[in-house]
């Protein structure tokens, strides 16, 4: 019994001792309960998260650039995707909105103006050559409190080192050309020892002699006319009128038809009513133009076609274009981009005696047909025939110009916004062809720098914008839009991410007559905010500018700084200012006369319209940065493509008449069936879209209790969506590939007309190859255009 004990006892033994347990306790008496708080609180957990996240999956992907994608911006503060952009969200943050209003329709003062015009004015400010101007820019927007920089770019351009035009009759000088505007004493910048020469930006150097041939406007149909009627062109001089077309494309028309020369000059035939001949004063003692006027510009060639590496020719620097002029950039050769004959611009005084030398050689200019007609130099015995001068008689052209690479200098201004990838671009182009340019551009940069002051106030009193603004200064838009463009080409990336809108003021003030152009998703905001200003012209007591104005807003065409943004970048833009009719004072466009003094006498004594371009620009510009859901209308754009789309069919039926069809054209008519019928359907998806976007503005109306938070944060995000439709529906008419011959330009909407320059024309690959009969390649247009509408509506689309 002991050995057994022992043996159980041995640490050997397995451990099988029996262990006694207590009975098991009773389960927690309110089990039921306890299950279904632990799953409530999961779930709420899981909802919370949920609720963080929905605003990204709302919201969609949101890609991020690199910091050279995006001009100089101060520090901002950025909601997250989670939270409302401001606690005011969706009031006007800091101050109500109706504060801000006053505050911008009080601050501009005609005093102010009229100094900030006089320091623009008082010296030569030619592109690449007025860093003084562009640092005292930069340094009062901040003294206004708006952040700001000097961008610069190095661009080819040329200055001007010496001309000559004489008149030879058998090697004899008969009349030599002042080529100079006359010094007056009643106008002071026109007699500066510093003055800039008369000459064309991008002309060719050259020393011709040669007969020369009247040729009207130097448009495409001038030249046809001229071939038509036998008229020998080949290696003789131009001598056209300015206006119709850009004066590029006279100089590019007559380099195609074998001219060595092109002289232009400004007929008072154009003026309207007001000239000499009708018994005005001249300027300086009266409204007519001054006889010595020149009109300078440019002869890039900027809406037409050229072969290097496939590129259309475009604005900007002709050495670089697609890409920024920075420093160490490839550079490429400009043939076919700017001319390669010489050309001058001159007065219609040295245009006399050319004039009056055809009368009674070739066919006289009335009887080519009625686009002929016109001239009004008749009074002083020109008989306007076509020549070619006779026999013993030339003209001696000679141009010498310097083509350098040179910076030029945008000023960059930034107000931060709430919501940093809203943007809305104001600009203005501070360079100029002469020590003046009171109207061109300097209207403009005084309006512009009101609007800065206005803005300053604004945010000293508190304002914090809800979208960012951006306010832009340019250098060398006169010689082909080229800051803007360089700009636009280097923040390409940014501005495609953000920009909601381009709203441009080039000449602010030369007239009475308001005058605007626009993208029809801009029309609304205009037709609204010049509601809210009042006119100078009132012939009632509190009439608006929009109630003097007829309310026509032409379509966007080039000539000014919108053109990159519209054209290339597909960001809906603006243009507007104050111009002056048949029955206004003469406006000396890029002349000497473009002075202080003309404005001051003619132009807008006591500066009160350029006040008003003032208000209405900051108004216009607050009721998009500031307004919840983007002041923009998606069903004007779809209604001003069907009326595009009408014009069009009428080109084409005048075209190829339906007795007479090949099967080309039945192709091409099929095609622009189904484009009318799917901009039937872009129509409808726009008319429900903006519906939809009104219920989300009356929603913003309704009073949201603080406990039901999520509700204010959800609708916050609803009209973040609709507003990322209204910011990038432009860019659904980009196309990759460009138009035919310039692929700079992407838009299938609008472009600059291809035998205008300036002017625009809508669904221009279209237009242009109906108006050739090139049927095929019409039927081309039309699919690429029917591609486009199709992208819009799917953007559009609401489920």
């Amino acid at each position: 019994m002991k050995e057994k004990q022992d043996m159980a006892n041995c640490e050997h033994t397995p451990l099988l001792q029996t262990v006694i347990v207590a009975p098991p306790r009773p389960r927690y008496p309110h089990s039921t309960l306890r299950r279904f708080c632990t799953i409530a609180l999961v779930t709420s957990l899981i909802i919370i998260v949920a609720l963080f996240l929905l605003p990204f999956a709302i919201d969609g992907p949101r890609p991020h650039w690199h910091h050279r994608h995006r001009p100089f911006l101060a520090s901002f503060s950025s909601s997250s995707p989670s939270q409302l952009p401001s606690d005011a969200w969706p009031l006007t943050q800091g101050i109500p909105y109706e504060e801000l209003q006053q505050i911008l329709l009080t601050t501009p003062e005609e005093a102010k103006a009229r100094e900030w015009s006089q320091y623009y004015t008082a010296g030569p400010h030619l592109a690449g050559k007025n860093l003084s101007q562009a640092i005292f820019t930069k340094e009062r927007w901040e003294e206004f409190g708006i952040a700001s920089e000097i961008v610069s770019y190095d661009v080819y351009v040329n200055y001007p080192l010496g001309h000559r035009l004489a008149l030879l009759e058998k090697s004899d000088t008969s009349a030599e050309g002042a080529l100079e505007e006359d010094v007056l004493e009643k106008d002071h910048t026109s007699g500066l020892a510093d003055r800039i020469p008369t000459f064309h930006g991008y002309s060719a150097s050259g020393n011709v002699t040669a007969s020369y041939v009247y040729v009207n406007y130097g448009t495409f149909e001038d030249f046809n006319d001229l071939v038509k009627a036998n008229v020998s062109l080949a290696g003789k001089i131009a001598l056209a009128k300015y206006g119709r077309i850009f004066r590029g494309l006279k100089v590019k028309h007559a380099q195609e038809h074998g001219m060595v020369g092109t002289i232009i000059y400004s007929d008072p035939g154009d003026d309207g009513e007001v000239t000499e001949k009708n018994g005005y004063a001249l300027y300086p003692d009266g409204p007519a133009r001054q006889p010595s006027s020149v009109q300078r510009g440019s002869t890039q060639f900027l809406s037409n076609v050229m072969t290097i590496f496939l590129l259309g020719v475009a604005p900007g620097d002709p050495t670089t274009p697609g890409y920024p002029s920075k420093p160490g950039v490839p550079r490429q050769e400009v043939n076919g981009s700017i001319p390669s004959i010489p050309s001058i611009p001159i007065s219609y005084l040295d245009a006399l005696p050319l004039l009056k030398a055809l009368n009674g050689h070739g066919p006289k200019a009335s009887s080519i047909n009625k686009w002929w007609l016109g001239g009004g130099l008749d009074y002083k015995g020109v008989e306007y025939n076509i020549g070619p001068s006779p026999e013993g008689l030339a003209l001696h052209l000679v141009n010498e110009q310097e083509y350098v690479t040179t910076p030029m200098w945008n000023v960059i201004g930034i107000i931060n916004g709430s919501i940093p990838d809203e943007v809305v671009i104001l600009g203005n182009h501070r360079d100029a062809w002469v020590a003046g340019g009171a109207g061109d551009p300097n209207s403009g940069s005084a309006t512009l720098n009101e609007v800065a002051r206005s803005f300053g106030n604004a945010l000293e009193a508190g304002w914090k914008p809800l979208r960012t603004i951006v306010l832009a200064s340019w250098d060398g838009e006169e010689y082909g839009l080229i800051g803007s463009t360089e700009w636009v080409e280097e923040y390409l990336p940014w501005l495609s991410k953000t920009a909601v809108a381009y709203l441009n003021v080039d000449v602010s003030t030369a007239g009475p007559r308001f005058k605007a152009s626009a993208s029809p998703l801009l029309n609304k905001a205009l037709y609204e905010a010049t509601s809210l200003v009042q006119s100078p012209n009132q012939t009632v007591s509190g009439q608006t500018i929009r109630d003097t104005w007829s309310g026509h807003i032409s379509t966007m065409g080039s000539g000014s700084d919108f053109t990159a943004f519209q054209d290339f970048a597909g960001i809906p833009s603006l243009d507007m200012g104050f111009a002056g009719g048949s029955e206004d004072a003469v406006y000396h466009y890029h002349s000497n006369y473009d002075s202080f003094d003309w404005m001051d006498k003619f132009g807008d004594p006591g500066f009160h319209y350029h006040v008003a371009v003032s208000k209405l620009w900051s108004i216009l510009a607050a009721s998009i940065v500031e307004k919840p859901l983007l002041h923009l209308n998606a069903t004007n754009y779809a209604t001003g493509l069907q009326n595009y789309l009408k014009a069009a069919k009428d080109k084409a039926d005048q075209s190829a008449p339906k007795s007479a069809e090949s099967p080309e054209i039945s192709s091409f008519r099929g095609a622009f069936r189904h484009l009318e019928y799917t901009l039937h359907r872009l129509f409808n998806a726009s008319v429900e879209f903006d519906a939809y976007a009104a219920y989300l503005e009356e929603s913003l109306g309704e009073d949201i209790p603080w406990w039901k938070w999520w509700e204010k944060v959800r609708l916050y995000w609803q009209i973040r969506r609709t507003n990322d439709k209204y910011k990038y529906l432009e860019r659904q008419f980009l196309y990759l590939g460009g138009l035919d011959g310039r692929s700079w330009f992407k838009h299938v909407v609008f472009a600059p007309g291809l035998h205008t320059g300036y002017a625009g024309v809508t669904f221009p690959g279209l237009v242009e190859n109906i108006e050739a009969g090139q049927w095929d390649n019409a039927t081309v247009w039309s699919h690429i255009i029917e591609d486009r509408v199709e992208a819009a509506i799917g953007l559009l689309h609401l489920h």
